[in-house]
């Protein structure tokens, strides 16, 4: 039962990294891709109907984390206060960059908003790629299982280690150029005229990026973490989600060039959902490594709660995760085609 519920903590770590990847990566490129009030609205409505809903999977990742494993969420949580806190904010100010610009018709008002805006939608991918990098590499975890990191050490990966490291940088870096690409395809998919080009190209570079970067990453990780790569030969579904997310990868350069944007975006999902379902099956059982020794690991077994509780939490999630699904393809249902530029003192 703990291994189902680690399969559903990384199904609903996925979705948000899938949903809310792509109006982080729309937000990323507002600046580049829309260069007057109008485009940037056509930005914002196409992202509009969507942003709200995409982060609640966040939400429920981390309820899904205190129902079944509530000491990795207490050490993360305690751990990462610092970087959490900057999640936080970041996401306040993104959320209220929205709802605001509209409100008072004068340039700087709106150049301000759009400012805090796009510079949220940059940090934020860098802030949980950085995070994810810290879980890749391990943490000093402590015989009761708690840990506090600096911001930086050396930056190493050794230990001393801290939230920053050449390791955690390159994540961040990579999640950012990932993300951007996955936002420019949405665009490619929901807008026309000139944002519609300009993010055909930023697509083209940016996932261009991806296809060097990708690589590089995997090499570094294997110099952290070299157990995390020794597993994949043993894990079939492992490699059949690496082929999910070669198989987006090419999709997306091919859709890109022959103008297929719905499929671009479907390619963008599949490489993202493939490389992070690649990476639970890899690192499956450990949640949160500790750098030193792997006894001091929190696993799988020795995080979750009691078994009895599990089935419980298990009754109300086969309800609601339905729920939860059935009301995203009704939102895309919707708002499928071109999504049009709001007008007057709407927020988008």
């Amino acid at each position: 039962m703990a291994e189902l519920w680690f399969a559903i903590v990384s199904l609903t770590l996925t979705a948000y990294v899938v949903l809310d990847g792509f109006d982080l990566g729309a937000g990323a490129l507002y600046l580049f891709v829309a260069r007057s009030d109008h485009q940037r609205r056509q930005v914002l409505g196409a992202i509009g109907p969507f942003w709200h809903g995409n982060e609640v999977w966040l939400l429920a990742a981390g309820g899904a984390l205190f129902v079944a494993f509530p000491r990795v969420l207490a050490s993360g949580l305690s751990g990462f206060y610092f970087a959490f806190f900057l999640v936080l904010w970041v996401l306040i100010l993104r959320g209220v960059s929205i709802k605001f610009r509209s409100d008072v018709d004068h340039p700087l008002w709106r150049t301000a908003w759009d400012a805090t805006f796009s510079g949220a939608s940059v940090l934020l991918p860098v802030l949980f790629g950085a995070a994810f990098g810290n879980l890749v590499r391990g943490l000093p975890l402590d015989a009761q299982g708690w840990f506090s990191l600096a911001l930086f050490t050396d930056f190493t990966a050794r230990t001393p280690v801290g939230i920053l490291d050449w390791y955690t940088v390159l994540a961040g870096l990579f999640a950012l150029t990932t993300i951007a690409g996955h936002g420019a395809t949405f665009l490619l998919w929901k807008s026309d005229g000139p944002v519609h080009e300009r993010s055909r190209r930023a697509a083209r570079w940016l996932y261009g990026a991806v296809v060097v970067l990708w690589p590089l990453l995997t090499v570094a990780t294997w110099l952290v973490n070299a157990a995390m790569l020794a597993a994949l030969p043993g894990r079939p579904l492992a490699w059949l989600s690496l082929l999910l997310a070669v198989a987006g990868l090419v999709g997306v350069h091919r859709s890109v060039r022959a103008e297929r944007p719905l499929t671009a975006f479907l390619g963008s999902c599949a490489f993202l959902a493939g490389m992070l379902a690649a990476t639970a099956t890899c690192v499956f059982p450990v949640m949160l490594r500790a750098i030193d020794q792997d006894g001091a690991s929190l696993t799988v077994h020795n995080a979750s709660v009691p078994a009895a509780s599990l089935v419980t939490a298990l009754g109300w999630w086969v309800i609601g995760a339905p729920l939860a699904i059935v009301y995203f393809v009704m939102l895309f249902r919707l708002h499928r085609g071109k999504l049009a530029a709001a007008h007057g003192r709407e927020g988008y």
